[in-house]
């Protein structure tokens, strides 16, 4: 008889969660396992089985955090006008980024740059249909895109932009059309 499964998707799931609290609060370096798992309700057993280690913890966190992400992008829907499509993959960003806040902090933190994520291929591809260039070119000027929208939702997570939800999201919508405008488009 097959033994049952003791940690379902749900205590994987609290466990990621948990551990992006944790790493978005203090760091790789202030991951504890035992703590991650009494936040989860489970052992640090369960970590164990589920992510072989510590560092399988925290590159599950990464990776559950730009699947989050790809998902929202994913949900983007694409029309004849390229640069209003860009303009919604950077409201896109802002809203995966407000609604999974430490897997945000995360993925940014704990994981190095790796211009083939398809997050970042999703925006170049864009950059590169709205510009109508290259992708070398679109690429450079992705990574300015990616830097100023970056930028900007890192300062409303700091708590450093000031206004209401509403006052914030208008003034981000403003910010991104300022962007777009110094784009080198065709």
């Amino acid at each position: 008889m097959a033994r049952p499964r003791t940690h379902d998707d749900t205590v994987q799931l609290k466990l990621l969660e948990a551990a992006s609290e944790s790493i978005a609060a203090r760091g790789v370096e202030g991951l504890s396992l035992r703590s991650v798992a009494s936040q989860a309700g489970t052992t640090t057993a369960a970590v164990y089985s589920l992510f072989g280690n510590r560092d399988g913890l925290i590159d599950a966190v990464v990776q559950e955090g730009f699947g989050r992400f790809a998902a929202r992008l994913e949900k983007v829907e694409r029309s004849d006008d390229a640069l209003a499509d860009l303009l919604a993959l950077g409201l896109a960003y802002r809203q995966n980024a407000l609604e999974n806040s430490n897997f945000y902090r995360v993925m940014f933190s704990a994981a190095p740059y790796d211009p083939e994520n398809s997050t970042f291929q999703t925006l170049t591809h864009a950059v590169a249909r709205a510009m109508d260039c290259e992708s070398e070119q679109a690429r450079v000027h992705a990574e300015r895109v990616w830097a100023y929208v970056h930028g900007l939702v890192s300062l409303e997570l700091a708590g450093l932009r000031p206004g209401t939800e509403q006052e914030r999201a208008a003034a981000y919508a403003e910010a991104l059309q300022a962007g777009a405008a110094m784009l080198p488009l065709s």
